[in-house]
């Protein structure tokens, strides 16, 4: 059986290193290569490789990143190719088929392809993706916040960085992303999309509103212990009576 591999470095000799090692490996098919992040997001959900050697620091969006872009049942086997901190090869240890430090000898990406190709034989494919899908929850825990969604418009999909957001109303099961004068529908509750969120930063003040704190103008007592909410392009909002004991906290957390 071949495995189809796809190559995710924004090094250029990095990724050529690669792909010559894996001249060696005969049932290795490279299929393609990645310069960054979010060509490895489409290229994985277009090509839908058996396996893929991810770098892990990458401009933009890095290899946590990727992974955390793919959908689950997407997932491929993964290769970490990194020079990380000791956190992170903890955690590769105990989740991922395989890490490669950089530099990284012929002989050790040869033995990190067997295991590889062991993995993807195996015929309990899902404990491969509980590891990845348990490794991502380690990151990101430690990392707490995404700094970018991926977002399907029409029929294709953007990345939308978090900071650029400037509010979020529900949308029955959906929630609605404002940037600007562009408005993306994003698959998530708001109540998911707000754990997701910083709270430094993003502030509920409704049960179908979400509010980045930087945006807001100006706020002023309205009826019934609301508060009008003005932002900083116009935009009138309503900071609810329920969420108003918020201010408090969000107060604690902005010191």
């Amino acid at each position: 059986m071949k495995i189809r591999a796809l190559i995710v470095d924004d090094e250029p000799l990095a990724r050529e290193w690669v792909r010559n090692g894996l001249q060696n490996e005969p049932d290795v098919e490279v299929i393609g290569e990645c310069g960054d992040g979010f060509e490895a997001v489409r290229t994985i959900a277009a090509e839908k490789p058996d396996l893929v050697l991810l770098d892990v620091q990458m401009p933009g969006l890095d290899g946590f990143g990727v992974l955390a872009s793919v959908e689950p049942e997407k997932l491929p086997a993964v290769v970490f190719v990194t020079a990380f901190d000791r956190y992170a090869l903890k955690a590769f240890e105990a989740h991922a088929v395989d890490y490669l430090m950089k530099p990284f000898s012929g002989e050790r990406l040869h033995q990190a392809v067997e295991r590889a190709r062991a993995s993807i034989d195996r015929s309990a494919s899902k404990d491969l993706k509980t590891q990845l899908r348990a490794l991502l929850d380690d990151i990101e825990r430690e990392r707490q916040y995404p700094e970018w969604l991926l977002i399907k418009k029409e029929d294709r999909s953007v990345f939308l960085r978090v900071e650029d957001i400037d509010w979020i109303e529900s949308a029955r099961n959906n929630v609605r992303l404002h940037v600007g004068k562009d408005v993306y529908v994003y698959h998530e509750t708001t109540t998911g999309i707000e754990a997701r969120l910083d709270p430094k930063h993003f502030f509920r003040i409704h049960r179908s509103t979400i509010v980045h704190i930087e945006r807001i103008r100006d706020m002023h007592p309205w009826f019934n212990g609301d508060y009008a909410v003005t932002l900083k392009d116009g935009t009138r909002l309503t900071l609810s009576s329920t969420y108003r004991e918020r201010l408090k906290d969000f107060r604690r957390l902005a010191v």
